[in-house]
């Protein structure tokens, strides 16, 4: 099996190789760190050996447990906020039909998501289609007390008890939390639903393979062993290549941090293919958390293309340049459709008779990529053969592991997230939370 392949060619008009040498010594004490446990956050790195610790029975635990939901759920509803829903839905996504929810035979059950968002249409539709199918309810969350999907969750708990009884609807759900403690777990014993556990020492952001990602990709019909094998052998090679230089992992994380501090402060993700949309928005939040901290980080943004090159095509050719571009590359689909004749030829196609679809994508990356770069944009091009289990589980642990670096070498905690307390305490206390009553007068006084 091939492997992922990153290609910084034209990025080297804006740094060189002589500067990415430099960075050897910090490469190798960040990922000494990292496999000594060592460094900061050393205690959130369960997801570095993950996926050599996946064996197949605990597969198979999780292939039974999605086939019995599919076996009585026309939908199965994911609860869950930031890595606790945003890997599952990338990788779905990715694996999916573009039109699964319109195609007959198709994904079966329909993988819907709640709690992600405190709006209140949202959860009205959501329930208005799920009382007119068979559902049932994964529900994800360390604590079991995070706003947004415990709303969610006491939503759909009282309307699977009203539907099909408190023992119908055990049956119809299941609980990914702590091991040991909290809120889920507690209800999770005392109610006796089917339980999996996150393992203590991997944090949300790093989640997608345990079985909060693993379940519900399950459940949408993919190839849970095909994702851990394609993880394994990516944590395989970003293992045996100490050169900086031929290790794809190392030297992503290199090339962006030397950019950021050339002043490139915004990295974009970009994608050719609508699949990848949400593969994009896990990355932000995986490189967003991890190194947005202490006055410092890249800002991860994303755009899909060639869409966006209709609306931000022109910020990014002309705009201030003050950003990179990460190209997400896909070198083969897995269907051909070619462009056909048209005797009238009104619209000036005939040039292109013939071409396939992935053809003409491939050559509008291609010649993007050239007039980016020629405008003051430095791209990275990492490019997977295809778009299927095994290469989503290997981008999932490159990403993961170049983030890890990348944080070290920017010398921040990549595994923690103190800013998103903020917000929270602010929240708890405008909604009148007991404890809060002294933070709620200073807010009210602000506003």
């Amino acid at each position: 099996m091939e492997a992922i392949r990153i290609d910084i060619s034209k990025t080297l008009n804006f740094l060189s190789q002589s500067e990415i040498e430099t960075y050897q010594s910090s490469v190798s004490k960040s990922r000494q760190a990292l496999a000594q446990k060592t460094g900061a956050g050393n205690d959130f790195l369960g997801w570095l050996d993950l996926p050599n610790q996946i064996d197949s029975a605990y597969l198979e635990e999780i292939k039974q447990t999605a086939h019995h939901l599919k076996s009585i759920s026309e939908v199965v509803v994911v609860v869950g906020i930031g890595g606790s829903y945003l890997g599952a839905k990338a990788v779905i996504d990715a694996l999916s039909h573009h039109f699964s929810h319109l195609k007959i035979g198709g994904q079966t059950p329909l993988v819907l998501y709640a709690g992600q968002n405190i709006c209140a249409d949202y959860h009205a539709d959501l329930l208005e289609i799920v009382n007119e199918r068979e559902y049932s309810v994964v529900v994800i969350s360390k604590s079991g007390t995070t706003t947004e999907p415990a709303i969610a969750f006491r939503l759909l708990k009282q309307n699977l008890e009203e539907r099909y009884g408190k023992e119908g609807a055990k049956e119809r759900i299941v609980a990914i939390t702590d091991p040991q403690g909290g809120a889920l777990r507690k209800m999770a014993t005392n109610e006796g639903y089917k339980t999996f556990s996150i393992p203590p020492d991997v944090g949300g952001r790093y989640s997608v393979l345990t079985p909060v990602g693993l379940l519900p990709i399950a459940i949408a019909g993919f190839d849970i062993e095909q994702l851990v094998t394609g993880a394994k052998d990516m944590k395989r090679l970003s293992e045996s290549t100490p050169t900086l230089q031929e290790n794809p992992v190392s030297l992503y994380a290199v090339v962006r941090n030397i950019l950021y501090k050339k002043g490139k402060k915004t990295e974009i993700l970009v994608n050719y293919h609508p699949r990848l949309q949400y593969f994009a928005e896990w990355w932000k939040q995986l490189y967003g958390e991890s190194e947005g901290k202490d006055g410092k980080g890249i800002f991860p943004a994303s755009v899909n293309f060639t869409s966006d090159l209709h609306s931000m095509g022109q910020w990014i050719q002309d705009g201030e340049r003050t950003i990179f571009e990460t190209i997400l590359s896909v070198k083969n689909t897995k269907k051909r459709i070619d462009i056909p004749y048209d005797s009238t030829n009104l619209d000036k196609m005939n040039y292109l008779v013939g071409k396939s679809l992935q053809e003409v994508n491939k050559q509008a990356e291609l010649g993007t990529l050239l007039a980016h770069v020629e405008g003051g944009v430095p791209n990275v091009l990492i490019e997977i053969p295809v778009i299927n289990e095994y290469y989503i589980g290997q981008l999932i642990y490159f990403f993961e592991k170049a983030c890890a670096i990348s944080g070290y070498i920017l010398e921040v905690n990549p595994f923690d997230q103190p800013g998103v307390e903020a917000y929270k305490n602010n929240m708890f206390a405008l909604l009148g939370k007991e404890g809060y009553e002294k933070l709620a007068e200073e807010l009210k006084a602000k506003l």
